[in-house]
């Protein structure tokens, strides 16, 4: 059983990769963004390190450690897989975190966009994301001058804080009435990524379906 999800995991990771490989590079300070990003959670995504070193060239990990006591010791991990493997290595929500392991980076939910400006200022070579549930928020958050937007859900979720889903036509208003590069996030896998093609979106952000 454990090798076939192993397995399972292996072909979702494989079928997304190739999708996120086609979406058009977009860059940011003289280098393109990653075309697929990695959500970390504690419950859901039990060993973060494991899926770091099977992600592809061209990703990113979000590493949210929401308080746990051992962030600082999984983040310096996740920190030399990336290094390592050369992949981008974001915090969420704790620039603190960031700046002490050596990150390359923050994700701010929605309710911090207002930080942004700050973090620019103080780190100018950060790449700096933005969570956006809606057109306002996006369109709030793209002022704020962060590098990319990172929408959901976009499709049905099985995160617990995840609202009604935008659909593609959703994540498509949200994409055309902003100038900022918008990843989607939420029930993004295997059998829904194709529909994620044409919508103008720069990659995709997924948490479970990229787990081992």
């Amino acid at each position: 059983m454990g090798e076939n999800r192993g397995e399972q995991a292996i072909d979702e990771m494989e079928a997304l990769s190739r999708t996120a490989a086609r979406f058009r590079p977009w860059p940011v300070r003289g280098k393109a963004l990653p075309n697929l990003l990695f959500f970390t959670d504690p419950e859901r995504t039990p060993d973060p390190e494991a899926v770091a070193e099977r992600l592809p060239a061209e990703s990113a990990v979000v590493f949210r450690a929401f308080g746990a006591p051992d962030a600082a010791m999984r983040g310096a991990r996740l920190r030399e897989i990336t290094r390592r493997r050369g992949l981008t290595l974001l915090v969420g929500a704790d620039a603190g975190l960031a700046l002490a392991i050596g990150a390359d980076g923050v994700h701010l939910p929605e309710r911090l966009a207002a930080e942004a400006p700050g973090l620019r200022a103080a780190h100018p070579d950060w790449l700096i994301t933005l969570a956006a549930h809606d057109a306002a928020a996006a369109r709030s958050g793209a002022v704020q001058g962060v590098d990319a937007l990172v929408v959901s859900p976009v499709f049905p979720s099985r995160s617990p804080s995840a609202g009604a889903p935008l659909g593609v036509e959703g994540l498509e208003r949200i994409v055309q009435a902003v100038e900022t590069p918008v990843y989607a996030l939420g029930g993004v896998r295997a059998d829904t990524v194709e529909r994620l093609l044409d919508t103008g979106i720069v990659g995709i952000a997924a948490v479970e379906a990229l787990s081992a």
